[in-house]
């Protein structure tokens, strides 16, 4: 039988052990990992694999013996509970064998999970456990996970309590990073709030969200988006006794300039323009590049964007002027550039 992406959803959390197996097929890799390790640990609980109720058979291994997957699937277990034979990396080549398992299969015996890249609708594997009776095919594609998926991620995390707007900013994240990335940050967050009796807030899910490690790079751009001159020095001088490179101070100033003049330029307005930032922008930081947006405009931004391109030009060139010089007068016409009207 076929089971939809809500179905599956469903199916993945509380697997049905009275059923013969279940085909996990689609072309990215880690969201089929994730989906298998899950269904698996629901069957046979997260201690199966260590009482020996989870047997793996690779691709090329059934292949080189088909006997292997009838005995795995009809062994008798040490341990009490239900058992789960992995096949990994399945293939038509599997078909006939694994179509003589489940055909044969007998409640009690061990639950067939396969997993497969990109199959075709005219597959015989795909056919074999869509028409088979006591069987489930799911394709994973991908797709952003839907609200559902995102809230039993959060749920497992035991993340209940959260606020709209920082459930904006986890949704933003989910669209933006890889499954097990997401997963990662997810258990990051609830570590990051345990005990904390306040919903989730905004500023948490800033803190922990993947961040690019220029910290003190952002705090000059910052400084120099907001024309405030006066602590430009101390800033550079901080950088530059960590032997921060001109070429890359500029690399990181267009990325910076280039999202505010994208944000300033949206039709819909600034904050419709930042809200489609890649990776996304959260919390704390993502307030202050929209007032950082909304005070140049966007013409003020090209050319800010225009001066930092002919200074990146500049200090890849053959000139004898002292890079970090030039990156400095860069930084500081644009710091004076935020303050006019």
């Amino acid at each position: 039988m076929k089971l939809s992406p809500r179905d599956a959803l469903g199916y993945f959390a509380k697997p049905d052990p009275k059923k013969a197996g279940l085909l996990i097929y689609g072309p990215d890799a880690m969201r089929i990992a994730l989906r298998r390790a899950e269904v698996i640990k629901s069957l046979i609980g997260p201690n199966g694999e260590d009482e020996m109720r989870l047997t793996r058979i690779s691709g090329s291994e059934l292949r080189k013996n088909k006997a292997l997957l009838i005995d795995a699937v009809m062994a008798q277990g040490f341990f009490p509970g239900p058992r789960s034979v992995l096949i990994e990396d399945a293939s038509d080549q599997h078909a006939e064998i694994i179509k003589e398992c489940l055909f044969d299969w007998r409640e009690g015996d061990g639950i067939v999970i396969a997993t497969a890249g990109q199959l075709k609708a005219s597959s015989k594997l795909r056919k074999l456990f869509e028409n088979h009776p006591a069987a489930y095919a799911t394709a994973i594609y991908n797709d952003p996970p839907t609200r559902a998926e995102i809230e039993n991620t959060l749920k497992k995390a035991g993340l209940d309590s959260i606020s709209r707007d920082a459930m904006a900013d986890i949704e933003a994240l989910a669209r933006a990073l890889d499954p097990g990335d997401f997963s990662q940050t997810v258990e990051k967050i609830s570590l990051y709030c345990h005990n904390n009796t306040q919903p989730v807030s905004r500023e948490d899910i800033a803190a922990c969200a993947p961040m690019s490690t220029e910290a003190s790079i952002d705090d000059l751009l910052h400084v120099v988006a907001e024309g405030r001159v006066q602590e430009l020095a101390p800033v550079l001088i901080k950088l530059n006794s960590q032997g921060s490179d001109p070429v890359a101070l500029s690399i990181f100033a267009l990325r910076h300039f280039r999202a505010l003049h994208t944000a300033a330029s949206d039709p819909s307005g600034a904050a419709s323009g930042i809200s489609k930032m890649r990776p996304p922008i959260f919390g704390p930081r993502r307030d202050r590049m929209l007032r950082q947006a909304q005070q140049w405009g966007m013409y003020k931004l090209e050319a800010a964007i225009s001066l930092l391109t002919e200074t990146d030009l500049t200090l890849r060139s053959s000139s004898k002027a002292p890079s970090m010089a030039v990156m400095e007068r860069a930084l500081i016409r644009l710091s004076m550039l935020a303050q006019k009207r």
